[in-house]
């Protein structure tokens, strides 16, 4: 034990019964400090014999002036002389002390209400004295207020308070909190948070209220989570605020806290922030989905926004008719025939493995939980799922188990329905996330799947009419030999990107009497099944006309009347007639760009010829111009989609075409492969056709 410890303090002395353990010699209490109480001794005659420095405080006059000094003549104000005078000779003669209050007068003649206590005393002696303790009436009824109103204020809170000692045991606990935690307030005294709040964060109070202690400064509406004995089934939030007590002299006498039940805001506060993280989800929706017209972008971005808001792993799958543009209904014994379209998961998981991959089909039978969603058209919600619903979420009973090892715990189905049409379903499932899908994420997720139906449909109906002016495009397009009338040929057509409809592009090969060939690329403007029909209208024209073997100068101006009749429909087009005996290519342009001629020892060059006006304008005369073509020599002839972006001009995109016809030796197909390959995007929006040809030696 130190030296400055009082002896008995390690071993706690106990107090009355109820009360706490009295734990040893502690500082001075600062009360007696603010009621100034003054001490004053008289003998039987009533002479001052012992007076306290407060006296002195209270009365004015200083212990010399004081000492043996009848009491009645300093202490009492004159009027109640007598009155003091009997008051004091009954407690010397009973000895029963009396208390009251009655006007002193100062030594600097002013006035002032004292409460006093006066009692006998006796010594060793047999000697009786008389006590009188002494206090200003004022500050003794301010205490009693303060003392009134602290103990009718904690009493009366509605929230919870509390006084913990330095130990941190309760030492007070209002009514309110001991509602709070389901303990009577009695049942609180000596204890620790710890010992009665199991289930709240024991580590983190005692930690707050160690600080509070050591450094005084108060901790305000820290949060706090746990369950107590008044609601052990169920998680409460509080707001806990807690400061250091101290008296007057300094002396730290404990914490005080106060908490309050804010469980109801939090949830309120957590169900607004869920409500605008989900609107937030919408816009962010109405945003990504449906910026492409390609189907299966579209699906990908629906399962992008729902992953990981709305769920852990999110599919969309439509119905195979619905793809193929024919509208489906399924009976009720009959099985879905489905295809992924996209797959998306929050974080690598087996149950990924036991997904369609994207472009499967699958047949799902009529038991399957998404059969019923695209045969009924409503969601199907399976907030918890147990092991014997897994069979019927799973494409086969080998996935079933995946998703069981994956943690798949809840699932959600819903129908894809865009105007009156069921297209397929978004499926989804939660495997980290705990929570179960409830009725407001259906809500949400039947909002998603609404905004995304409609791209959706929107994309499978592009596709379909583009895959059919696709077709048709094709079909119109000839297959030629690889060799014709002294010349190599190769020829490629490539569509526009997968977001941009079908154009008009075409090229032609046309065998003609003498040996000599007939070399066309045209290009239709604008684009879908108009523009591959037209297409189609002027091949057949071009290949009647050039059968008659008519100059490059005069099919052009029937091509020019004929297109004038096809709606206003304008067209761009090169007409050159090769003839191996003259060694010579004659051409026409009708507002096409140049074609390029290829030469050994030489560099490559576009052919300078007049451009002439498109087809369809009317009224402007063609010319055909002559060009020396030797054996080995090339001529690549192309349609704008190959050369034209709208990020760079069409000087530098030509350049860079000459530039890749820096080998007149490299295969024709290779030469497609390399020209499409670095100057056509997959993004273009405009489709291509090319034609190259070589002048082979003659026999």
């Amino acid at each position: 034990m130190s030296p400055a410890e009082p002896p008995g303090a390690e071993e706690p002395v106990r107090g009355a019964e109820g009360e706490e353990p009295v734990r040893g010699p502690v500082g001075p209490s600062g009360l007696l400090d603010v009621l100034g109480v003054a001490s004053v001794v008289l003998d039987v005659e009533g002479r001052i014999v012992l007076w306290s420095p407060q006296a002195e405080e209270l009365f004015g006059y200083s212990a010399q002036e004081a000492l043996g000094e009848y009491a009645a003549r300093i202490m009492v104000h004159e009027q109640y002389v007598d009155l003091v005078v009997k008051l004091f000779a009954d407690v010397m003669e009973t000895g029963e002390g009396w208390a009251g209050a009655f006007p002193i007068r100062r030594k600097d003649g002013g006035t002032r209400l004292v409460e006093f206590r006066n009692m006998r005393l006796l010594d060793d002696q047999g000697d009786i004295y008389a006590l009188g303790l002494c206090a200003d009436q004022s500050t003794v009824r301010r205490v009693e207020r303060d003392v009134a109103l602290s103990t009718r204020t904690i009493a009366q809170a509605p929230i919870g308070l509390a006084v913990l000692d330095t130990d941190l045991r309760y030492v007070s606990v209002n009514a309110a909190l001991a509602r709070l935690n389901g303990i009577p307030a009695e049942d609180h005294i000596g204890h620790t948070p710890r010992e009665l709040l199991p289930g709240v964060d024991a580590d983190g109070i005692e930690a707050a209220l160690r600080m509070v202690l050591g450094t005084g400064e108060p901790l305000v509406n820290q949060r706090i989570v746990g369950r107590t004995p008044a609601d052990p089934d169920r998680e409460h939030f509080w707001s806990v605020s807690l400061y250091r007590l101290e008296d007057t002299a300094g002396t730290v006498l404990g914490v005080a806290g106060m908490a309050v039940d804010i469980t109801e805001q939090h949830q309120a506060a957590l169900e607004a922030a869920t409500a605008r993280r989900r609107l937030d989800l919408i816009a962010d929706a109405s945003a990504r989905i449906g910026t492409t017209l390609e189907l299966d972008r579209t699906a990908r971005e629906l399962a992008e926004v729902a992953v990981p808001e709305l769920a852990d792993i999110a599919a969309v799958d439509l119905l195979e008719a619905v793809v193929d543009g024919r509208r489906r209904s399924l009976g009720p014994a009959e099985a879905a025939v489905i295809r992924a379209l996209a797959v998306q998961a929050h974080r690598p998981t087996e149950a990924l493995d036991a997904a369609d991959p994207p472009g499967e089909v699958a047949h799902y039978g009529p038991d399957r939980l998404v059969t019923e969603c695209v045969r009924t058209g409503s969601p199907v919600l399976v907030a918890r799922v147990r092991d014997e619903d897994l069979p019927r979420i799973a494409r086969s009973p080998e996935a079933a188990v995946q998703l069981g090892r994956a943690g798949v715990h809840s699932y959600l189905a819903v129908p894809l329905i865009a105007r009156g049409e069921v297209l397929g379903a978004l499926d989804l499932k939660r495997t980290g996330n705990p929570l179960p899908f409830s009725d407001d994420d259906l809500l949400l997720a039947r909002e998603l799947a609404a905004r995304a139906a409609v791209q959706i449909d929107n994309a499978r109906w592009y596709q379909n009419a583009r895959d059919t002016a696709l077709t048709l495009q094709r079909s119109l397009l000839p297959s030629h030999p690889a060799v014709t009338g002294g010349l190599e040929v190769a020829s490629r057509y490539q569509p526009a990107g997968a977001t941009a409809e079908v154009g008009g592009d075409w090229f032609d090969v046309i065998p003609l009497d003498g040996g000599k060939t007939a070399l066309v690329v045209g290009d239709v403007m604008g684009s879908g099944i108009d523009a591959a029909t037209t297409m189609g209208r002027l091949r057949t024209a071009t290949n009647t006309l050039a059968s008659l073997d008519l100059e490059p100068t005069r099919l052009l101006e029937h091509l020019d009347k004929i297109t004038q009749g096809l709606d206003h429909s304008i067209a761009t087009c090169v007409y050159a007639v090769h003839d191996p005996k003259l060694r010579q290519v004659r051409i026409a342009n009708a507002g096409h760009l140049p074609p390029a001629r290829v030469r050994p020892g030489h560099d490559p060059e576009f052919l300078e010829l007049p451009t002439g006006a498109p087809l369809g304008v009317g009224g402007v005369a063609f010319s055909t111009t002559a060009v020396d073509l030797e054996p080995g020599d090339q001529l690549v002839f192309y349609t704008d989609g190959l050369v034209e972006t709208r990020q760079h001009p069409l000087d530098e995109r030509l350049d860079a075409l000459l530039e890749l016809l820096d080998d007149p030796y490299r295969p024709l197909e290779e030469c497609c492969d390399l020209l499409l390959r670095t100057l056509h995007r997959p993004d273009n929006s405009d489709d291509v056709a090319l034609l190259i040809a070589r002048v082979l030696p003659t026999s």
